[in-house]
């Protein structure tokens, strides 16, 4: 049947997929807002909201929302990321009014009282201090705080200590109330739904919800790349090499996901063969694309040893240029069944699938059918991979992240000097 798409006369946009022989629903609302709208000192309160979200209602205490749910055997959460908010659920088939009368409850009805609120600022510190604890989460934070200096896209979702505790209700209703509207949200079911029941049951709960707001877009992301280093006691050198990838909606977003791929994407890829299996290097070593609305970034991350620092940069740098002269079809064929393998795996699930098609909606205004993701990717050559190498890791600034005992790390101008040697030909790959 495929996905089926209503939209409501406030403009909210309901999609549906039924998945024969299954008796769960996975729904959700989800919010194109996110860390990036956010203002310099609201810095964390769109996950704030997101923690709020089931601290009770005007209809429901904190205790009911979760029984409520609970009490049928079902499941909800939230999540928030660098560009959307979402709000979801799981439960069986005839559950599913209930689910869509609780989501829609703490998007219309949330109470964010004054106590509930304290509480979860102490939660948020406890989770800031434990991602700060976390060397390969804390490097991470500071990777896109580097490659996006003093800009929204770049700051940890979390906030910070100064801004958490700043927060009142009336910060929480006002973000809520400029950054959620209906034209900006999309509700998605996957599984056992029928569509028209489903229009039915979201119409009656969110048909009345505002239809817009005055939310000015996100400013544009502007890369810049640089470095930092955090000199730190431990066992092990966390450590970020990247460059600024490609926004969704360019020509090089799904060839960037295959570069990733080819590069650091499983054990048969370039980096785990040359730095861990043959050279053992470090322990765990791939590449990654993060694609945003109108930027991203593309990341080698590596953990390693003191001892085994000073050789894996080398090491790496040199995969980078070598992926900017030569990748064959082989590797392209490979990466191409590894993204297919996970985009129809994925859709095995309802809670991935709608998850997807909700990102889709938001992204591109519509679902996108399997066979045009296919198609995109049968058109990617090794020659367009070589060129798109040449030109994100050999042409541009690099962002380097390290925290750990980094001390005897390549230093960031003999990288940058290193990569634009390679660029002009003015040296061949690295003795190593």
């Amino acid at each position: 049947m495929g996905v089926e798409v209503s939209v409501l006369s406030n403009g909210l946009t309901i999609a549906t997929e039924t998945m024969p022989l299954i008796e769960s629903v996975a729904l959700g609302i989800w919010v194109k807002a996110g860390s990036r709208n956010e203002a310099h000192n609201r810095h964390g309160i769109a996950h704030f909201l997101e923690h709020m979200a089931f601290k009770g209602t005007d209809n429901r205490s904190a205790w009911q929302i979760a029984a409520d749910i609970e009490n049928v055997g079902g499941e909800i959460n939230a999540a928030t990321s660098v560009e959307t908010t979402s709000y979801y659920a799981r439960v069986l088939r005839n559950d599913l009014p209930l689910a869509i009368d609780i989501l829609a409850d703490i998007l219309t009805s949330s109470k964010f009282d004054e106590d509930e609120l304290e509480r979860e600022k102490n939660v948020i510190m406890q989770e800031i201090g434990a991602a700060h604890d976390t060397p390969d989460d804390i490097v991470f934070d500071r990777f896109s705080e580097t490659a996006y200096l003093n800009q929204q896209l770049g700051r940890s979702i979390l906030g910070t200590p100064e801004t958490v505790q700043s927060f009142t209700p009336d910060d929480l209703r006002t973000y809520i109330n400029e950054q959620y509207s209906a034209d900006r949200m999309v509700v998605v079911a996957t599984g056992a739904v029928d569509h028209a029941s489903f229009v039915r049951e979201v119409e009656s709960r969110l048909g009345g919800f505002r239809s817009t707001t005055s939310a000015a877009a996100p400013v544009k992301a502007a890369y810049v790349g640089g470095d930092y280093r955090e000199e730190r006691d431990l066992m092990d050198a966390q450590v970020l090499i990247g460059f600024e990838g490609r926004a969704y909606h360019v020509r090089d977003f799904y060839a960037s996901q295959l570069l990733a791929t080819v590069l650091g994407g499983g054990m048969s890829s370039r980096l785990f063969q040359q730095v861990r299996e043959k050279r053992g290097l470090c322990y765990s070593v791939y590449a990654f694309h993060w694609g945003f609305s109108d930027t991203g970034l593309f990341g080698i991350h590596a953990a390693t040893g003191r001892e085994n620092l000073e050789e894996l940069v080398p090491v790496v740098l040199n995969e980078l240029y070598e992926a900017s002269t030569n990748i064959n079809i082989q590797e392209v064929d490979r990466a191409r069944a590894q993204y297919r393998a996970g985009l129809l795996m994925s859709q095995e699930s309802a809670a991935s699938r709608a998850g997807q098609i909700a990102r889709q909606m938001l992204l591109y205004g519509r679902p996108v059918p399997n066979e045009e993701l296919l198609e995109r990717l049968s058109l990617i050559t090794p020659e367009r991979l070589t060129d798109l190498s040449g030109r994100m890791f050999l042409d541009s600034k690099p962002t380097i992240a390290a925290v750990g005992p980094v001390s005897q790390m390549m230093g960031y101008d003999d990288i940058h000097g290193t990569l634009r040697g390679f660029a002009a030909n003015k040296r061949p790959a690295l003795a190593v």
